[in-house]
């Protein structure tokens, strides 16, 4: 096992204190230590927002990417290197709004990479305003009179929509949220991880001690995570927050039968010396 320390950069964190993106952080990099995952063979890949600022916090290989388009690049870099161990974040804002395009198509394609969203349910980076997450009637800096659109509920939607590992976590329980980044990275296919990650600044409603009364973990009711209906039914309940593995469903990863991939292997492995440089002049 390898130390936490190795996966700690030089980069302090500068969310505001007591943000929960804290937790989030130190359970990635318990996982990574437990796992021994060599921080050369490690990408962490970030959207924008606040908590898109996670891999210069964290000693891997990173990129902070355009607001949105971080799971893109993610696979993109994990289809290019399959030996690489992608981890992809980001924010409410940044996977379910602006990224929402990509998520949905993430699901059903099943690269082996995990994605997790620090959902804070509010804009923090622009000072309050309202999330795909936050909840009905919740007043904000940009819906005074209260929120009229029906929150995006994640873990459902990834259900529905084919992800083969869905977890939802809370950073205010680093310890059960590090067992399930350790599964999450260790399962074979697309694992998306939905963290409770609370905004100490601008949501006074979705808390610390909120969700500390809301949520019950889900491995201590003797939930068979294969059960699809089991999993939908969790996924949509509302007087509680379940935590903990949701759902999963092994099958067969894109990297895995993508014709091109399985025939000639990494691209990043591809000799691209050309032998008949004359060649080049055809695409002119």
């Amino acid at each position: 096992m390898a130390e936490l320390a190795a996966y700690k950069s030089e980069i302090k964190p500068d969310w505001c204190p007591g943000c929960g993106d804290y937790g989030v952080l130190s359970s990635l990099q318990k996982a990574c230590a437990d796992l021994d995952i060599p921080n050369h063979n490690l990408m962490c890949v970030s959207g924008i927002g606040c908590s898109s600022n996670f891999p210069g916090f964290f000693n891997s290989y990173g990129l902070h990417t355009l607001h949105g388009r971080g799971l893109a690049v993610a696979q993109g870099v994990k289809l290019a290197n399959p030996d690489l161990t992608v981890v992809g974040m980001g924010g409410d804002g940044d996977g379910y709004g602006i990224g929402c395009g990509h998520f949905m198509h993430a699901l059903r394609r099943n690269i082996n990479m995990t994605y997790f969203v620090m959902n804070n349910q509010i804009y923090g980076l622009t000072t309050g305003q309202t999330s795909p997450t936050t909840d009905l009637d919740v007043k904000t800096k940009s819906t005074p009179h209260g929120n009229q659109e029906y929150p995006f509920n994640p873990v459902a939607i990834a259900i529905a929509g084919g992800c083969t590992f869905v977890a939802r976590g809370f950073s205010g329980e680093p310890m059960h949220l590090a067992e399930l980044f350790k599964q999450a990275i260790q399962h074979q296919g697309f694992s998306l991880i939905d963290c409770f990650s609370p905004c100490v600044t601008y949501n006074k409603i979705n808390t610390f001690p909120w969700f500390k009364q809301m949520i019950y973990k889900i491995e201590e009711t003797g939930h068979d995570p294969k059960n699809f209906d089991a999993a939908m039914k969790l996924a949509l309940q509302k007087d509680k927050l379940p935590i903990g593995v949701l759902y999963k469903n092994p099958r067969t990863t894109y990297d895995a039968a993508e014709p091109a991939l399985v025939d000639f292997g990494a691209p990043v492995k591809q000799d691209l010396t050309w032998k008949d440089p004359e060649i080049l002049l055809e695409f002119l």
